[in-house]
């Protein structure tokens, strides 16, 4: 089930800039989605070998940095830990540590190993998806930014993989808003937020994307830098 959803970053984008030194906006969403996960574990559970709900007590997640190689630019998949505990000047550090050094990374380079040769084994995705063991190599939700591609705002609909949560982060446009009964041109994001709907219902994921909405406009996980 894909959700699409606009959000506005106005205040967020001017909390991170602001901030000595500046902030990274990929690690600003991390947080934020990480905080909204732990809140509503339901939307990132998963069913083990014997079809029991199985729920996480953690949020690990699941994230693409590139890095410069001498073939050309590479995504290299990294697994961001206990996301749902950590602000963002530590999620930041940690992106900018794994993009001037790749070698930081062991799960990205379990990943870069074996995912380009699992989608070609027919159910290998499925069957993967059921190993707990899996579960904790691969994190526990995904987050992947596609809008520096369109150069502009846009949605992307990506296939779940192993997580039954996935966001795809589009792109930031300047468009009109009610603000406090007036309108004013703010910073947009769209987000499309995809959940398992063989593990979720739309109920609990409607609560989770409505929360997320607010722990984003909010700048919730910022603020929480200047207490």
């Amino acid at each position: 089930m894909h959700g699409l959803i606009e959000v506005d970053v106005t205040d967020s984008k001017r909390l991170l800039a602001d901030h000595e030194p500046a902030l990274s906006f990929t690690a600003f969403i991390i947080a934020s989605v990480a905080r909204a996960a732990v809140a509503h574990p339901e939307v990132h559970a998963y069913r083990n070998w014997h079809g029991q709900l199985v729920w996480h007590r953690y949020v690990d997640i699941a994230t693409i940095v590139e890095i410069d190689t001498p073939q050309g630019p590479f995504a290299l998949g990294h697994v961001i830990r206990d996301a749902d505990i950590r602000d963002v000047v530590d999620l930041t550090s940690e992106l900018r540590t794994v993009k001037t050094d790749p070698s930081a990374s062991a799960s990205g380079r379990w990943l870069a190993r074996y995912a380009p040769i699992a989608p070609r084994v027919p159910g290998l995705f499925a069957a993967m998806g059921r190993s707990p063991r899996l579960r904790q190599l691969m994190g526990t939700v995904g987050v992947t930014a596609v809008g520096m591609f369109a150069g502009g705002g846009g949605f992307a609909i990506a296939p779940l993989t192993l997580m039954p949560l996935q966001i795809v982060v589009g792109g930031v446009s300047p468009r009109p808003r009610v603000v406090r009964g007036q309108i004013e041109v703010r910073d947009v994001l769209d987000l499309t937020v995809t959940i398992d709907h063989n593990v979720v219902d739309g109920a609990p994921g409607a609560r989770f994307g409505a929360e997320l909405r607010e722990i984003i406009e909010s700048a919730t996980v910022l603020h929480d830098l200047q207490r």
